[in-house]
């Protein structure tokens, strides 16, 4: 099986050569929906990452990112749930476990001579409304003939606001209450949940990365990229577009998207190739910040140009790491909702999270680091130094 078989960084291009293609549904192997398929063309056996598209996205949107990952050793599927006509989340779950049943027998006939999916080791991402519908999977809100093995959302959302969410609520608003055994990243955009103009934010508060997390059970990570909106890891011409609607960071979008797939690539091998040195290579124990404001832990990350030692740029990213250890200590990870830490009020569904979530993120790593209760890691980003 190769998994990250380069001896690069897994934040720059891997050594895999990929090849991107998309298969319709009038091919020999019958696929259920369209897929957009980035797979090595060496031969070789490789894990298998299925992702999901986010709201009035097409799969293709995300061809950078997606290369990227699979340029370290991955097969990347990515459906096409719908294209002019807008489906409910209940079609796309079951069409997203249609393309899984039918990775066993056609995956096989689209790829390269030699080259072998390996669906044994199985893991299942999505952006946006895309991770709704991956959580959703994975919580098994419809059966699939093969299991996943980890899941990483990227700024994930569950809907409008913690009152207005399509069937399936997959949120609870129950701290580590997502009935799943497998491990769980999350990926958040700091800026999501910010308007643009008169335009609501894609990611509101309540609803998104924040409550995610608070959600999950270890083994789980988490980061937030504090600089960044919500379609900014979209490729460079359909981020663009997206700025027009949606709340945009300043910076690089090629570095977030590389920050982003480094992120994934480190994460599943881990995971999927018990290679948990990598992910804590990548990961590393910080000096704790002890405050008594809600100041989150910040990574600062030097990102001088492979290429061209002229330029650097830096990028902040909140970064936690809960490894699967005893759980007797779960309560002390919940993300503040009470008074003690973020008041909010005590009426209504979902009150406590509505409120507490636009600080989530900075009021956990916080307490976290304020109470020294978990084993917390930064993300050494190496592209190619980290300050910290």
């Amino acid at each position: 099986m190769a998994l990250a078989t380069s001896r690069s960084s897994v934040f720059d291009q891997g050594s895999v050569e990929v090849n991107p293609f998309t298969v319709n549904t009038s091919d020999r192997s019958s696929p259920p929906t369209q897929l957009f398929i980035v797979a090595p063309v060496e031969e070789n056996t490789y894990p298998v990452l299925l992702f999901c598209h986010g709201f009035c996205i097409n799969n293709t949107w995300y061809s950078q990112l997606l290369q990227h990952i699979s340029s370290h050793g991955y097969i990347v599927v990515a459906p096409q749930f719908y294209h002019c006509m807008l489906v409910s989340i209940t079609k796309e779950i079951e069409i997203a476990a249609k393309v899984t049943d039918w990775l066993s027998t056609g995956l096989p006939q689209v790829l390269k001579e030699k080259v072998k999916p390996d669906l044994s080791k199985l893991a299942l991402s999505g952006h946006s409304r895309g991770g709704k519908v991956a959580f959703a999977l994975a919580l098994g809100h419809a059966p699939t003939s093969l299991e996943f093995l980890a899941i990483l959302g990227i700024d994930p959302v569950d809907g409008w606001s913690p009152s207005s969410r399509p069937e399936p609520k997959i949120l609870t608003y129950v701290p580590h209450s997502f009935n799943l055994e497998i491990p769980i990243g999350i990926i958040g955009m700091g800026l999501g949940d910010q308007w643009k103009g008169v335009i609501p934010p894609f990611a509101p508060d309540g609803v998104n990365h924040a409550e995610f997390f608070n959600e999950s059970k270890p083994p789980c990570c988490y980061f937030l990229a504090k600089e960044y909106g919500h379609c900014d890891m979209l490729d460079e011409s359909k981020a663009y577009l997206a700025s027009w609607v949606c709340k945009s960071g300043e910076g690089s979008k090629e570095d977030l998207r590389r920050a982003v797939g480094g992120i994934v690539v480190a994460f599943f091998n881990a995971y999927l190739g018990d290679e948990s040195k990598d992910l804590k290579a990548k990961f590393k124990k910080p000096s704790l910040i002890y405050s008594s404001s809600l100041s989150p832990i910040i990574v600062d990350v030097n990102m001088e140009s492979s290429v061209s030692s002229q330029s650097s740029k830096t990028m902040y990213i909140y970064c936690m790491r809960i490894p699967m250890t005893d759980r007797s200590n779960e309560e002390q990870m919940k993300v503040p909702d009470t008074a003690s830490d973020n008041p909010a009020p005590a009426s209504g569904p979902g009150a406590g999270a509505r409120d507490g979530a636009k600080s989530a993120s900075r009021a956990f790593t916080a307490k976290a680091a304020r109470n020294n209760t978990m084993n917390m890691v930064t993300a050494a980003l190496e592209i190619p130094k980290i300050a910290i």
